[in-house]
């Protein structure tokens, strides 16, 4: 079967991580921009400051994704830079940048796919309280509709927030990504309820104020688990591993994410474990937090092995002696594009688009002026081949979008790691595109017969 003759190919990115030009146009700070300048924060003391210069160079990499036959581009708004009190007056300047980005990019027949939200909070709003105010899902909300005015002439497709469980749990439980907070049991699970009614308000807003059809989506973690073998006890425990919410253990898992999102209530089991601490739910929240999305956005770059339990119903294989893995340590795990779209595939039963998927490798420029990085082209062959597997085994497979354009700035690692298809340069900006970007040029080409 293979791909869709109208499988989307594409390539993601986020503006923190890219844009740089981070006190210019009239932008407002972010918590990134803040807790960048804390000693010790970010390896090596590293900012988005200038990042990639996105900003300031968009037209350079349009071109780059038009050369690399891109379908499409998915990246992030930032939102103080539209916005820079969060909300109330609009800074043009900002507004006009992604105004540009869009046009350059329907020039190039390269279809945007936005995300509204991807951890770059406005310090004016975190100040009022953040994602704990009351009112922060509205404050989304008019957001979304500042946005959706100015681009859906042009923009069919918006993902409302990106992995809420890196930004509230490692931003506001670990402490370790802005805005730097380590805050109790029952504060994370507000923030957490008020991001999911925020997303849904910001569904609503869309689908009320969009000039033409559009589809709208979701792109959170999407843990994946594989089976130990092929046998229907371990594919059995795999999936029972994948959506599991018992444990106090649970702010990772599918099912408190989702479920709320796709069926409109939490899962009993998670709250059971967190009943002492389980936030106020307003009457009509679940319904709000539950509208009609139009794909099933899922990140997913590594995954665990399970087997079916003795005791209980799985548990976790350990990895064997000198795991193979990435620059991050991530172990490398393609079978989760098999085994993760199948198994979200049969419980959301909506189109899997992966929104991120990609690896960090120590990538160099070599003698001869260019980057050869065998390791991201044998990473993503094997990650498409099982992913593959999933659309021949019946899941609807709308599209892949790779992370990432381009090497950027990796949150808390600084400039340490290097995910991107373009290298970059940082002490000077330039771009090289590496082997890979190349090799996935031939595969969106021949829309992936050649793997």
């Amino acid at each position: 079967m293979g791909f869709k003759k109208d499988f989307v190919w594409g390539v993601s990115t986020a503006a923190y991580q890219i844009e740089g030009a981070a006190y210019e146009g009239k932008k407002g700070l972010n918590v990134w921009d803040i807790c960048c300048k804390q000693k010790g924060f970010v390896r090596d003391g590293d900012t988005g400051d200038v990042a990639c210069d996105h900003y300031h160079r968009y037209k350079e990499d349009v071109a780059i994704m038009k050369e690399m036959g891109v379908k499409a581009y998915r990246f992030s708004i930032s939102w103080s830079r539209v916005i820079p009190d969060g909300i109330g007056e609009i800074n043009e300047e900002g507004l006009d940048f992604y105004d540009k980005l869009v046009d350059e990019l329907v020039n190039a027949g390269i279809e945007p796919y936005i995300t509204l939200f991807h951890w770059d909070y406005p310090v004016a709003l975190f100040k009022k309280g953040g994602w704990l105010n009351p009112d922060s899902s509205d404050w989304f909300a008019e957001y979304t509709k500042v946005i959706i005015e100015r681009l859906s002439d042009r923009v069919t497709h918006w993902m409302t927030i990106n992995e809420p469980q890196c930004f509230i749990n490692l931003g506001h439980s670990d402490g370790t990504h802005a805005p730097g907070l380590k805050l109790n049991r029952g504060y994370v699970l507000q923030i957490m309820h008020n991001a999911l009614l925020a997303h849904g308000k910001s569904v609503q807003t869309i689908r009320q104020y969009s000039k033409q059809p559009c589809e709208v989506g979701f792109a959170p973690v999407a843990e994946c688990v594989i089976p130990a073998t092929e046998s229907e006890e371990d594919i059995n425990a795999a999936k029972r591993a994948m959506f599991d919410a018992s444990s106090y253990h649970c702010m990772w898992s599918n099912a408190l994410w989702m479920d709320p999102v796709y069926f409109g209530a939490y899962p009993e089991e998670a709250i059971k474990a967190n009943e002492a601490w389980w936030p106020n739910i307003g009457q009509n929240d679940m319904k709000t937090i539950c509208q009609p999305l139009d794909f099933f956005g899922m990140n997913s770059y590594q995954g665990g092995t399970v087997k079916a339990g003795t005791d209980r119903e799985y548990e976790f294989v350990k990895k064997p002696v000198g795991y193979p893995h990435t620059d991050m340590t991530w172990p490398i795990t393609p079978e989760i594009l098999h085994y993760g779209p199948k198994f979200f595939y049969e419980r959301y039963k909506l189109p899997i688009l992966v929104t991120e998927n990609g690896m960090a490798n120590p990538d160099v420029i070599s003698l001869d002026g260019k980057v050869h990085d065998p390791q991201r082209i044998d990473f993503l062959n094997r990650y498409l081949r099982e992913y593959k597997k999933a659309a021949d085994e019946g899941a609807d497979l709308k599209g892949y979008l790779q992370w990432s354009l381009m090497d950027n700035f990796e949150w808390a690692e600084g400039y340490n790691q290097r995910f991107g298809l373009i290298y970059i340069d940082y002490p000077t900006g330039e771009r090289t595109m590496k082997d890979s970007a190349y090799w996935y040029a031939e595969v969106i080409k021949k829309n992936g017969e050649n793997l």
